[in-house]
C-alpha cells in the first residue's frame, strides 16, 4: 500500500514532521506487534487508526476478564467467545480502518518460530509480557539489523526504548542476564493500572511513527514514567550504545540458538500456565472428541477449552500449545497436560 487518504488523515499530515510524505510511509509500511495485551492492544490501535498500511498481530493467549481494565481492543463479548486475542484484536481493529491489512497470528514466539513470524516487516513492537520473547525479537532485530521498540509496564510504572541496531545500545546492552524466573514483580503480584498501559503504548506507537517516517535522530533514550509520583524521566543509553554487546556486534544469539528459554510459562496477570511440550500442531477436533467426557467443551478453529479439573480449565491451541489455568505450579501444569493429551 502506497497511497492513502487524504481528508480522512488530513490532521495528521498537517503536522509537518510527519507531513503527506511520511503519511506515504505509514500507508506502505510493515510492522509486527507481538502481543495484543495491555500494551500490544494500545500500540495495534494507534498504528491501525494512524494509517500503518499492514500489521500483522502475534498472540498466545486468549481475552479474559481480568483483562478488561487495561487491553483495549476487547470487551465481554470477546471474552464470552473465547476467541484467542489476535482473531479478537484483528476483527476490532478491522472495523476501525478497512483499508489497511491485518494478518492475526495465534503462536507463541519462540526460538523455533521467531524468524518465520517476524520476517517481511519494517519494524516490530513489544507488546510481550516476558523476558524471552522481548530477547527473542532483540536478537533478530540486531541480526537483520531491523528496528523495534521495547515497552514495559507495572504497577504505574512504565518504559520504552526505541532500537536501532547499529545505531543505538539494545535490550542486551541494557540487561545483559535474564532476571531468574521469580525474582521481579509482575502483574499478579505488584498489580497494573490502566492508565500506565494507554501510556506506555501510545509512547511505543510514536517511536514506532517516528521510525517509519525515517525521524531516527531522536530515538535512542530510555524514557522512565511513574504515573502515580507524577515523574517522568529520560535516561540516556549513548554510553552503551558506544560499548555495545555480543548480539548487537552480531556474534551472539543465545536465545535464537535455544541455549537460553524453552520453560513453562506462568502468564502475567493470569493464575495460569503455558506448556509447550504438547509435541507440535495437534488436530483439534480430536481433541475436543477426547476431552468431551471430561467436562464442558468450547472450541472453534483455533482453540479448544474445557474444564478437566475443580477450578482447572484445559485449553489447548492449534499449534500445539497449552494453556493450563487455576495453577501458576509449573510441574502440576505439565501433570495435567500429560495426564489429558498424554504429551
Amino acid at each position: 500500500m502506497n497511497r492513502f487518504d487524504a481528508d480522512r488523515y488530513s490532521r495528521q499530515t498537517r503536522f509537518a514532521p510527519l507531513g503527506p510524505a511520511g503519511q506515504e510511509r505509514l500507508a506502505a509500511a510493515r510492522v509486527a506487534v507481538v502481543g495484543c495485551g495491555a500494551l500490544g492492544g494500545v500500540v495495534a490501535m494507534a498504528l491501525a487508526r494512524a494509517g500503518v498500511g499492514f500489521l500483522r498481530l502475534i498472540d498466545r493467549d486468549v481475552p479474559e476478564l481480568s483483562n478488561l481494565p487495561r487491553q483495549v481492543l476487547f470487551d465481554e463479548a470477546d471474552v464470552a467467545a473465547g476467541l484467542p486475542k489476535a482473531v479478537a484484536a484483528a476483527a476490532a481493529l478491522a472495523r476501525i480502518n478497512s483499508d489497511i491489512t491485518i494478518e492475526p497470528i495465534v503462536a507463541d514466539l519462540t526460538a523455533t518460530n521467531a524468524v518465520e513470524l517476524l520476517t517481511g516487516v519494517d519494524l516490530v513492537v513489544d507488546g510481550t509480557d516476558n523476558f524471552e520473547a522481548r530477547f527473542l525479537i532483540n536478537e533478530i532485530a540486531c541480526r537483520e539489523r531491523r528496528p523495534w521498540v521495547h515497552g514495559g509496564a507495572l504497577g504505574a510504572e512504565g518504559r520504552v526504548l526505541a532500537i536501532v541496531p547499529g545505531r543505538t545500545a539494545c535490550l542486551r546492552c541494557l540487561i545483559p542476564d535474564p532476571p531468574a524466573p521469580g525474582t521481579l514483580p509482575t502483574c499478579d503480584t505488584a498489580g497494573i493500572i490502566g492508565p500506565t498501559a494507554l501510556v506506555v503504548g501510545a509512547v511505543e506507537a510514536a517511536e514506532a511513527i517516528k521510525i517509519l517516517v525515517g525521524v531516527e535522530e531522536t530515538v535512542g533514550s530510555m524514557l522512565v514514567c511513574d504515573l502515580w509520583a507524577g515523574v517522568w524521566r529520560t535516561v540516556d543509553l549513548g554510553p552503551l550504545a558506544a560499548l555495545g554487546c555480543g548480539t548487537c556486534r552480531g556474534t551472539d544469539f543465545p536465545w535464537l540458538e535455544g541455549r537460553l528459554g524453552g520453560r513453562p510459562t506462568p502468564l502475567c496477570g493470569r493464575d495460569a500456565v503455558q506448556v509447550t511440550s504438547v509435541g507440535g500442531a495437534v488436530d483439534l477436533a480430536v481433541v475436543a472428541d477426547r476431552l468431551a467426557g471430561v467436562g464442558l467443551v468450547v472450541s472453534n478453529r483455533w482453540i479448544v477449552r474445557a474444564d478437566v479439573e475443580e477450578g482447572i480449565q484445559l485449553s489447548v491451541f492449534a499449534d500445539g500449545r497449552a494453556i493450563v489455568s487455576g495453577t501458576r505450579e509449573e510441574a502440576r501444569a505439565r501433570a495435567i497436560v500429560s495426564r489429558y493429551l498424554g504429551a
